[in-house]
């Protein structure tokens, strides 16, 4: 497969002058991105890699990093952890305080802002130094130690994360948070505001393209059960309410971020992430969806 080719007529066909969305603006730091960003890494199981554009740009990764951190809840907690969040697709906004009130308190998945607050609140629970074990965890699977928390981002988020807190105290007045608010929002503010590049981002979703193992050391960081669990999520809840949308298009398992990047995932083939920061009515990148339904027409492989 020739996916520098590929990678290429994608990158000739699409141009952010042919999408209608807007750069996310109600993180005021968010806003001040270049709506003419545009980049795609690929790497493959033979450890090969491919890109094009701003590939190597670090941005918001924002929900994306969700993924990282249900990964280390279920190193935790394992399957007790679908006690206190669900597994289905929300089908509503990703900040519904309508839907948590109809369903008890208990988030209907880890991805939408409610479930990755009880995730928060697992980490800050059982984690001495849940921030620093974050980084540590993320500069591992992604084999690279430069990852870090943008700071502008974190206080930005800060500035106008009221609906994410009012989010953790109505669970914690139903029974489903057990630390006090103030360090589980800071743990998710940050959390967010993990900044990586395409290939930083490919590189470590790779992880669950190879069964939960590093791509070249083998060490096992997730079972294989695991990994299941996470990319059957990120298949049906990874896209806001608009996941069948991207299984329907793409055909892979995904997460995307309200700065733009999308990762996906074909099991032993590659990762690949795409970033472009207009979003569409959803959240989700419209020039990123787009570029990866090329990729999966393109070279024939999805999962279906």
């Amino acid at each position: 497969m020739d996916y520098q080719k590929i990678l290429n007529t994608i990158n000739d066909e699409l141009s952010y002058r042919d999408v209608t969305g807007k750069v996310a603006s109600y993180i005021p730091e968010l806003a001040k991105v270049d709506p003419r960003k545009f980049g795609m890494h690929v790497y493959c199981g033979d450890r090969q890699h491919f890109s094009f554009g701003d590939s190597e740009e670090l941005f918001s990764i924002q929900s994306i990093s969700k993924v990282f951190s249900l990964s280390m809840a279920m190193r935790l907690m394992g399957e007790d952890l679908w006690d206190r969040v669900d597994v289905e697709p929300s089908g509503d906004p990703f900040n519904s305080l309508s839907q948590l009130e109809y369903e008890s308190g208990v988030p209907r998945n880890p991805f939408i802002n409610a479930g990755a607050l009880v995730i928060s609140d697992i980490l800050v629970d059982q984690l001495e130094n849940p921030k620093q074990e974050l980084l540590d965890f993320v500069r591992k699977i992604t084999q690279d130690n430069s990852i870090n928390f943008d700071p502008k981002i974190a206080a930005s988020e800060r500035s106008t994360g009221y609906r994410n807190v009012a989010l953790v105290n109505y669970m914690k007045a139903l029974g489903n948070i057990k630390c006090d608010v103030e360090p589980i929002v800071d743990f998710y503010f940050h959390l967010c505001s993990l900044a990586m590049s395409c290939k930083q981002l490919a590189q470590a979703f790779m992880i669950f393209a190879n069964k939960g193992k590093i791509l070249g050391t083998d060490e096992e960081i997730l079972t294989p059960t695991t990994v299941k669990r996470i990319n059957s999520l990120m298949q049906t809840c990874g896209f806001y309410d608009e996941a069948g949308e991207f299984s329907f298009e793409v055909g892979l398992p995904g997460k995307s971020g309200v700065g733009g990047g999308i990762v996906a995932i074909h099991p032993d083939q590659y990762s690949v992430a795409v970033w472009s920061p207009i979003l569409n009515e959803k959240g989700n990148s419209e020039l990123g969806m787009k570029a990866l339904e090329r990729l999966t027409t393109l070279t024939g492989l999805s999962v279906f």
